[in-house]
């Protein structure tokens, strides 16, 4: 795969995308081996949809959907949500992106879905208060306890 910047390297492609492709392939208008996988109509299938032809598409399809105009540089970012939600490693991240530096990884597709912060939130919580007993976790206790879990040790107030 070659990007405008020039670059290229091997693109790794999941075995049921590559089923979806193949199954597209056996149904679109152009089907030789010549054809573009998203052929232009209007090339007869030797060159590929125009980005513009895309373009429109897309954002005719975003609005259509209620979301409202979209670019398509959205996907990129969609991606990148997709990927860190799974718990992909950033440094994996940047290679699938083919960022070549790890700051625009981090600092321009760096925002993490809203649920993935409470979920972590919820996780030092639950690793503060693991000592915690039931009726202090429930609020019966009447003096108030502070615990803190750090390594093997356990300090309490």
């Amino acid at each position: 795969m070659r990007t405008e910047s020039g670059s290229s390297a091997e693109l790794h492609v999941d075995a049921s995308i590559l089923q979806l492709l193949k199954d597209w392939r056996q149904i679109s208008q152009f089907r030789e081996e010549e054809d573009w996988m998203f052929a232009s109509p209007i090339q007869l299938g030797r060159l590929p949809i125009s980005y513009p032809w895309f373009w429109r598409s897309f954002n005719d399809a975003a609005i259509k959907a209620g979301v409202g105009p979209l670019g398509t540089h959205t996907l990129r970012h969609t991606y990148r949500s997709w990927i860190d939600s799974v718990g992909t490693a950033v440094a994996v991240q940047q290679k699938l992106m083919r960022h070549s530096d790890i700051r625009t990884t981090m600092n321009v597709y760096g925002d993490v879905v809203d649920d993935r912060t409470k979920e972590a939130h919820g996780k030092v919580a639950a690793l503060v208060f693991a000592n915690r007993s039931p009726e202090q976790q429930a609020g019966k206790d009447q003096a108030p306890t502070v615990s803190c879990k750090v390594g093997s040790a356990v300090y309490s107030d």
